[in-house]
């Protein structure tokens, strides 16, 4: 028994080589007669293209032993920051930055520059009173409020400037009036009388029937701020009606010159 079976074993096997030597003989004459090509008409024989079709893989397989290669990632590409915002390219025009103001040209050109002429400041004197012309109104005559408005008025051709008060002396006497208390301040304010302009003063009159003084002439003139006066001048007191007019006093005093009337009540 066994050595039946070993005898037919051995005859298969003979039988197979034989049917391969057969079928190599074969393959070698068909590449032999088309000249190692596999054809007349450059296509691989049915049973090489069946061999490649199978050893080329198919879409998305991958064959054991061969790494897929890595995609390569473009080095060209510009690095923007991680931000939804789309980049907007410069435009192709060059940009140029405003070119600095030196301090040296900013001199220079200040220098260079014709600066218009300056107007001239008129030198403005103070009023002497030779320039003034005076008139006196005797108001409230015997009345409480009674009173002496005095309005000096510039009849030069260029203004001047009074301060203070009036130095005025009542009648024949010899004493200058005092400033009064009940005055506003203000007294050493410059004021400019342009020609034809005007300014007052007042005498305030206080009279208690006891040493009492009358008269309708006294005597002015300017005063600075020093006490410093001018030529005096002499006037004489009118009415409302434009006549002269007395007046009486026990006590007088000055009110600071005024671009407005005092007493005008």
């Amino acid at each position: 028994m066994r050595t039946s079976r070993t005898r037919t074993t051995a005859a298969a096997a003979a039988t197979a080589t034989a049917a391969l030597a057969l079928a190599m003989t074969a393959v070698g004459g068909a590449l032999a007669a088309t000249g190692g090509d596999g054809g007349t008409d450059g296509a691989a024989p049915r049973s090489m293209a069946a061999f490649q079709a199978a050893a080329k893989p198919k879409a998305g397989e991958s064959r054991p032993g061969k790494p897929r290669p890595e995609p390569k990632v473009s080095q060209s590409l510009p690095e923007y920051p991680s931000s939804t915002e789309v980049p907007v390219p410069y435009p192709s025009s060059t940009v140029r930055a405003p070119k600095a103001v030196t301090l040296k040209a900013a001199l220079v050109k200040a220098v260079g520059a014709k600066a218009a002429p300056a107007k001239a400041v008129p030198d403005v004197r103070q009023c002497d009173g030779t320039e003034m012309s005076y008139s006196v109104l005797h108001r409230f005559p015997g009345e409480r409020g009674e009173h002496l408005l005095i309005t000096a008025k510039n009849t030069d051709a260029k203004p001047c400037w009074v301060t203070s008060y009036p130095s005025v002396m009542l009648g024949d006497s010899v004493n200058v009036l005092p400033h009064s208390g009940k005055d506003a301040p203000g007294g050493n304010t410059r004021i400019t009388v342009r020609p034809g302009g005007k300014v007052y003063s007042a005498v305030a009159l206080f009279s208690d029937n006891v040493n009492t003084h009358t008269s309708e002439d006294f005597s002015i003139a300017m005063r600075d701020h020093t006490g410093d006066t001018g030529p005096a001048a002499e006037q004489t007191s009118f009415g409302s009606d434009g006549t002269p007019s007395k007046f009486t006093w026990s006590e007088a005093s000055v009110l600071n010159w005024n671009t407005a009337k005092p007493y005008d009540f």
